[in-house]
């Protein structure tokens, strides 16, 4: 009996140990690669943002990093994104208000982890801003991309956006039509400057009242490049299976069928365009701000001849007839179904700032797909014939 018990209990000793030779070298294995997987990880946390940037920026890479800010300094400026210092939310991220040590005001647009705004679209609008440089644009300071934090620097913009004041009954008062042309005028400049005067050909995509601030002089400045697509020079149309921006601003053609050009931007600034007269949001709300079809609301009242009724009752100070309903007329060319019938921005800015042009007559709505098509291809395209056509001038009572 002894006898058995000690072979039996000099098995377990012989199993026990076997089981310390087979683990230990396993721990230590394990101990190791877990610390060099650590440095690893580290490394390549440090390579990946790199290569992020590279890949991101590429020939650009040297001069963007004079544009990057630290995490610290961004969590300095903003008391580490305190609720009392956000400002609004974009299409990808909060936005923060801000100041730097030096006493600069600066607007932080971070992205949100969940947002679907990676590296492409970060890439996007970084890339975009950065070569950018006009008074109707808002003016990218810099940015930040320390672990999963993308962060954007913008200028602030003390006045926040265009549908902060347009929307609001009490605030619209403080818009007389002097401001509105202006506002009208300055975001058609800076929508010509992305489509003509650039180095880079783009297209905003998502133009619409939220995405226009205002400076401490109510001069327009056009935001959230988060989705504008660069093109070539020599492209006219773009196709895509990802529809993007926001309903009621996008073209037919680009929420049916995902093609989109400038003049899908065209169509855009279009809506804005009555909305600012009008004073109503495009929607399907019941209330008062809010009209079901903006376009149709105003092609009505257009084909009765009554444009002026689309006048927001809130601007009591004087104002010129003609130029409002040149003004409403310019909206009605931008929101025609067929994009062939838009005018280009630059025609747009040349009516705006001519007292006097004869603009063609638009179309209501519901019109395409349903012209002839020998008509469609043999009508002049409206850039070329400012001086060489007489149009058929619309004159509502």
């Amino acid at each position: 009996m002894t006898r058995g018990a000690d072979i039996r209990a000099g098995k377990r000793k012989q199993k026990i140990l076997r089981i310390i030779e087979i683990v230990v070298p396993i721990v230590v294995s394990l101990v190791v690669l877990s610390s060099g997987y650590n440095c690893f990880l580290q490394r390549r946390k440090r390579k990946n943002r790199d290569d992020i940037l590279k890949e991101s920026f590429g020939n650009d890479i040297n001069t963007l990093e004079s544009l990057r800010y630290d995490l610290d300094t961004i969590e300095a400026a903003t008391n580490r994104f305190a609720t009392e210092n956000r400002i609004g939310k974009g299409g990808f991220g909060e936005v923060y208000k801000g100041v730097l040590s030096d006493g600069q005001e600066i607007a932080v647009k971070r992205l949100t982890r969940s947002s679907g705004q990676g590296a492409v679209e970060f890439k996007n609008e970084v890339l975009v801003i950065a070569k950018l440089q006009h008074r109707n644009l808002v003016r990218l300071l810099g940015f930040c991309l320390e672990g999963e934090e993308k962060i954007l620097i913008y200028e602030y913009v003390p006045n926040k956006s265009l549908d902060y004041f347009l929307f609001d009954p009490q605030k619209r008062r403080l818009l007389s039509w002097t401001e509105r042309h202006k506002i009208i005028t300055g975001v058609a400049r800076g929508i010509m400057y992305l489509h003509e005067d650039s180095r880079l050909k783009i297209i905003h995509r998502d133009l619409k009242p939220s995405n226009v601030l205002l400076d401490s002089d109510m001069n327009p400045k056009i935001s959230d490049f988060g989705i504008a697509r660069i093109v070539a020079a020599d492209e006219i149309e773009e196709s895509t299976c990802r529809i993007v921006g926001t309903y009621g601003y996008m073209s037919p053609e680009y929420a049916m069928h995902g093609q989109f050009s400038v003049k899908s931007d065209v169509f855009s600034f279009g809506i804005m365009v009555l909305e600012i007269i009008s004073g109503k949001r495009r929607g399907n709300s019941s209330e008062s701000e809010c009209v079901e079809d903006i376009r149709k609301h105003a092609w009505t009242k257009w084909e009765e001849q009554t444009p002026m009724e689309l006048v927001d009752p809130n601007m009591v100070v004087s104002y010129s007839d003609d130029e409002v309903i040149k003004c409403i007329q310019i909206g009605l060319l931008c929101v025609q179904d067929d994009p062939v019938d838009r005018p280009t921005m630059a025609n747009i800015v040349y009516y705006l700032n001519s007292p006097s042009v004869n603009l063609p007559s638009p179309d209501g709505p519901g019109y395409f797909g349903r012209k002839d098509s020998k008509t469609v291809s043999k009508k002049l395209d409206i850039s070329s014939s400012i001086n060489g056509i007489t149009y058929t001038e619309f004159r509502p009572r």
